[in-house]
């Protein structure tokens, strides 16, 4: 297994995108790239802490790359605004690879550059590509808060439209696809 560690605004939309990944084994929320200790979600969303929320994305790197996952990451949001994700504002929203070698490093670089050569969004990428320090899990509630809180206003108005255009453009790819039950 491999991981890889990914900010993109609230982490409830990362987790759901990323849980219906093929090769994808778990995906956990938490904080990551801050200076205080045992961060609580109460201090992060402050934006006090310096932490980003972030997802660890276990995946088993014979089914799925790392650049496969970067592919994933950058197709589902704006790594164009800075310390910000549509309404989410703040440095703890802040688009961020935390990389775990110096080959997950490479990677990220070389495709932040291919995507601005490609000028998909008017602005160019802000993407961090930071060295992975300290990773703080998220208090238990947060786990799998898409599935268990469908009906929830944010669930519905932010992740439910993430969710369906990571579905729509990926959908090779998803658990319980045809490929997937296939490979």
């Amino acid at each position: 297994m491999e991981v890889a560690t990914l900010g993109g605004g609230c982490f409830w939309c990362l987790e759901a995108v990323f849980s219906d990944l093929v090769g994808v084994e778990g995906v956990k929320s938490g904080y990551a790239g801050g200076h205080a200790p045992n961060p609580t979600y109460d201090e992060v969303c402050r934006g006090t802490t310096g932490h980003a929320e972030v997802v660890q994305v276990r995946f088993d790197a014979e089914t799925i790359s790392f650049e496969e996952i970067l592919e994933v990451f950058f197709a589902t949001h704006d790594p164009t605004t800075l310390n910000r994700q549509g309404a989410d504002v703040g440095t703890q929203y802040r688009s961020v690879v935390f990389y775990h070698s110096p080959s997950q490093k490479k990677a990220a670089v070389e495709l932040i550059g291919d995507l601005n050569g490609q000028e998909i969004w008017p602005g160019p990428i802000v993407t961090e590509v930071t060295e992975m320090g300290k990773f703080y899990p998220a208090e238990g509630y947060h786990d799998d808060y898409f599935r268990r809180n469908p009906e929830q206003p944010y669930c519905q108005a932010v992740i439910n439209p993430k969710v369906a255009k990571f579905r729509a453009r990926f959908a090779g790819k998803i658990k319980g696809s045809k490929a997937d039950m296939v490979g």
